[in-house]
């Protein structure tokens, strides 16, 4: 169980991230987009320095402020490409190029520059979860292949892919909760000029409060939380190809709750995005075991 737990942990964040559109359908209507994404970072990152605060966790000696402002402004600049990409491309075509480019571009990030070669697993895995996300998504709306949105859906993936990697470099060396503080709360604060830009009169309805609180606390917060947790243990090419259940979620909640119907295709997607995950907890399962056999004594 202890070689799968880091996995787990990314899963679990992922189902979290998966809630999101559901929940940002429950949001008033005079909610824009960008508005929820600039808010659900500013709750989450108010939330987590409340913590890191309140257990006396957060110390500055040391700090990597490079890396840490790098990490901030991936982050930042994720959500306002992400759902740009998605109103101008559609949500299919939008979701599939930013969460599907994400673990081809952290897998070449890795190998050109950390000089570590995803293995065989991982691009099996990989390619079997992209296409079915591919399929899970593509059948749903007619295509609109905006050039100016794919450019942003591949610069949310870019995003993505940048924030796990140097998080992973952060966490290394300091606490998880520490890290996903300081880096949302400086990313709330880069994308905090955009709360001027929108009509925000919407926040202080109950379901705005209760839709602000959701993606903030527990999409934001607890579920970066997790990430990082797990990305201590975990290559930042196989975080975000697990990453991959976020899609898979949110398509199983609009089928529960929003009354959204999958025909074969999209059923067919769901099967080989779950295969290419699957394949990916048993590999990395099975080297955390042989990696702690090789260290036991004989």
């Amino acid at each position: 169980m202890k070689g799968i737990l880091p996995s787990l942990y990314i899963l679990i964040a992922a189902l979290f991230w998966g809630t999101t559109g559901t929940t940002q359908a429950f949001a008033p209507e005079a909610a824009h987009p960008i508005a929820i994404g600039a808010t659900r970072l500013a709750v989450g990152g108010i939330f987590l320095l409340l913590i890191v605060t309140f257990i006396g966790k957060l110390k500055f000696k040391n700090w990597p402020l490079k890396t840490t402002i790098v990490a901030s402004l991936s982050m930042a600049f994720y959500q306002p490409l992400f759902f740009s990409a998605v109103t101008m491309t559609g949500v299919a075509i939008g979701t599939v190029v930013a969460i599907g480019s994400a673990p081809i571009i952290s897998g070449m990030i890795e190998w050109l520059y950390l000089k570590k070669r995803p293995s065989q697993i991982w691009w099996y895995s990989t390619f079997l979860s992209i296409i079915g996300c591919l399929m899970l998504f593509l059948n749903k709306e007619s295509a609109n292949v905006d050039p100016l949105g794919i450019l942003m859906a591949l610069g949310a993936g870019l995003s993505f892919a940048s924030y796990t990697l140097v998080s992973r470099s952060l966490v290394e060396s300091h606490s998880s909760l520490s890290v996903v503080a300081v880096v949302f709360t400086i990313s709330a604060i880069i994308l905090s000029p955009l709360l001027f830009l929108f009509d925000m009169s919407w926040i202080t309805s109950l379901r705005g409060i209760s839709v602000s609180l959701h993606l903030g606390i527990m999409t934001t917060g607890i579920a970066y939380l997790l990430f990082s947790k797990g990305l201590i243990h975990v290559s930042s090419s196989t975080a975000v190809t697990l990453a991959l259940v976020e899609p898979l979620t949110a398509a199983l909640l609009g089928v529960l709750l929003l009354n959204e119907s999958l025909n074969i295709v999209s059923w067919i997607g769901i099967f080989l995005l779950m295969l290419g995950i699957g394949l990916l907890i048993w590999s990395s399962s099975n080297q955390s075991r042989a990696k702690r056999l090789s260290t036991e004594p004989n």
